[in-house]
């Protein structure tokens, strides 16, 4: 993609300069950002043509019944719940396990560049992306290692920080231009639909509390987990927020589900699972829950459409 020149650069460069810093320090950012856009079915006696893009924790890996293999992509996903909740039109599920936001411009096996879905008659995007970006495989298997040298300390963290800033935390922000990048792409190829940023679920306990073995990871590097989840989701909320596209929490309705929490109450698979699903990912429960977010902030909005 070509880089802006003149007004229109400049303007393009202090956006993603805002994103980032925000997404570094934390800080709550009050974006003029206008109104989402209306879906253009609106009036017009058109269904809602609806595109799902995202991630492993869209596609639902290990729920039933798998619908693709090479993206591990249940037909029980959220995306799919939400297609059935709003009685869509037309409904295409592009999302894949293992995506980043490299995989919206590039295929992924045999899944298509998945913004290749988006096009000018599609009314309805959702997003969630940013989480392979930033490393969960690669975080949760370090951590997981690191803590047989310090059970009830916090050699994660400290492995993290070692290098006197938080590695973690700088991966985020590099994410975010990245999404950022996405959600224009998005808009310029569906100017009028309704484009809505997934966040993630409740990982881990809310509290800071640990569950090892249960959860191999270290006593005290469960705050610093949680946290850097929480800042990624801050991060998506801030970027959703500069690119007239609406944020869904799927956080707070989690809490109280982690992965550390007995089998009928998690919606969130630890590394070994009891449900059906992938370690550390949501199982049907889960999927049921973020769907349910993202249709109750697509009946909210109804009333600015």
């Amino acid at each position: 993609m070509a880089n802006g020149t003149g007004a229109a650069g400049g303007a393009r460069g202090r956006r993603g300069a805002a994103v980032v810093g925000a997404a570094l320090g934390g800080c709550v950012l009050v974006a003029a950002a206008t109104a989402p856009a209306s879906a253009h079915s609106a009036g017009h006696g058109h269904g809602i043509d609806y595109v799902a893009l995202g991630d492993s924790y869209t596609s639902g890996p290990g729920i039933p019944q798998q619908a693709d293999a090479n993206c591990a992509r249940s037909d029980h996903n959220y995306p799919s719940l939400v297609a059935v909740g709003r009685q869509v039109s037309t409904f295409e599920d592009v999302s894949c396990a293992g995506a980043t936001t490299a995989e919206m411009w590039q295929a992924q096996g045999t899944n298509a560049p998945q913004l290749d879905a988006v096009h000018r008659d599609t009314d309805l995007v959702t997003v969630q992306i940013g989480g392979n970006d930033v490393g969960f495989g690669p975080i949760i298997n370090t951590c997981a290692h690191l803590a047989a040298q310090d059970p009830t300390g916090n050699p994660c963290e400290r492995s993290y920080k070692a290098s006197g800033y938080d590695q973690l935390a700088l991966a985020i922000a590099q994410a975010a231009p990245e999404v950022d990048r996405v959600l224009r792409a998005v808009h310029a190829r569906a100017p009028h639909a309704r484009v809505v940023v997934v966040g993630y679920p409740d990982l881990l306990p809310d509290d800071g509390s640990g569950c090892f073995p249960q959860v191999p990871f270290a006593q005290k590097d469960f705050p610093y987990l949680r946290d850097t989840e929480k800042r990624l989701n801050l991060m998506l909320r801030l970027v959703a927020g500069v690119n007239r596209a609406e944020y869904v929490d799927t956080y707070g309705p989690t809490v109280g589900h982690d992965m550390c929490k007995a089998p009928a109450d998690r919606w969130i698979e630890p590394l070994q699972p009891a449900a059906p699903a992938a370690p550390a990912h949501p199982n049907a429960k889960g999927e049921q829950a973020m769907a349910q977010a993202v249709l109750n902030r697509l009946e909210e909005g109804r009333g600015r459409d």
